[in-house]
């Protein structure tokens, strides 16, 4: 009689190694997304001005409406209440778009992704690294917006679950988006330009520094990615009335987009001049 030799069979040794591959793929992702950590934590200038910028803003916006009432101008919300939450908004933005898109290019253009990609290193290993980096970053310019705020009277968000949920889908989407324009831009210099282009009408036309009161620009905005992470932000933080279906599919369908775009058009090495 024949006896097998179980280690001569091919299917038992794919099964074995799964495990130890899904252990060796989520070492690589940790050890990425700390290499993003230390890169950004190691940077004085970038951190301090990711950080500074909505503290200082939100302080100001306190000092002009801290212990405000509630009025129909800001949609039945104080001043503070509404401004915590949009300025915790731009934030993620910022974090998740601007500074990913620039990240993106600048390092495109110094070779850094070329001899990357050259590595075994798996690209959705890189982007998922480079994600959970912006998202945590996101985080923290959150607290630190609500914390400030809480000085000012303005209440911490009702709803912490809806604020997670919120977060997750605005910084994949934004994080997607980034990606996609920063295989647009032809080089580092142009991408600063080109990612202002984009946000800056954006965040005026949803919302983030003043309400809009027109119908019909409410109407356009909300079919764009910007404001409907806002009004998700603002009904988490003000009312806790749970998940918004239509704003988080709307932060979905343009996160899946970006991604779409980014996959076809992204370049690991620079364009030819």
């Amino acid at each position: 009689m024949t006896t097998l030799n179980p280690v001569a069979v091919g299917p038992t040794d794919e099964t074995t190694d799964r495990p130890s591959r899904r252990r060796s793929d989520l070492a690589v992702l940790l050890h990425q997304i700390r290499y993003e950590q230390l890169s950004f934590w190691r940077n004085p200038q970038a951190m301090i001005f990711t950080f500074v910028f909505p503290i200082a803003f939100i302080a100001i916006i306190g000092a002009v409406f801290g212990g405000g009432e509630a009025s129909d101008f800001f949609y039945g919300r104080t001043g503070m209440q509404y401004y915590t939450a949009t300025i915790a908004a731009v934030s993620v933005l910022g974090a998740c778009y601007g500074q990913l898109a620039i990240a993106l290019a600048a390092r495109r253009q110094t070779g850094v992704l070329k001899r990357l990609h050259a590595t075994p290193l798996p690209a959705w290993i890189y982007f998922a690294g480079l994600l959970a980096h912006c998202l945590m970053v996101s985080v923290i310019d959150v607290v630190l917006v609500v914390s400030v705020g809480a000085l000012y009277d303005a209440p911490v968000p009702a709803d912490w679950a809806s604020v997670g949920v919120t977060l997750l889908l605005g910084s994949v989407c934004y994080c997607a988006l980034g990606a996609a324009v920063a295989s647009l831009v032809s080089n580092s210099e142009a991408a600063p330009a080109v990612v202002q282009f984009v946000q800056f009408p954006l965040v005026f036309i949803s919302g983030s520094y003043f309400p809009i009161h027109s119908d019909t620009l409410n109407t356009l905005a909300g079919l764009l990615p910007v404001k409907p992470f806002n009004d998700a932000l603002l009904s988490a933080f003000t009312t806790g009335d749970g998940l918004h279906w239509k704003q988080h599919g709307i932060l979905l369908a343009w996160g899946v987009l970006g991604t779409l775009i980014a996959v076809r058009r992204f370049r690991w090495d620079p364009r030819p001049e």
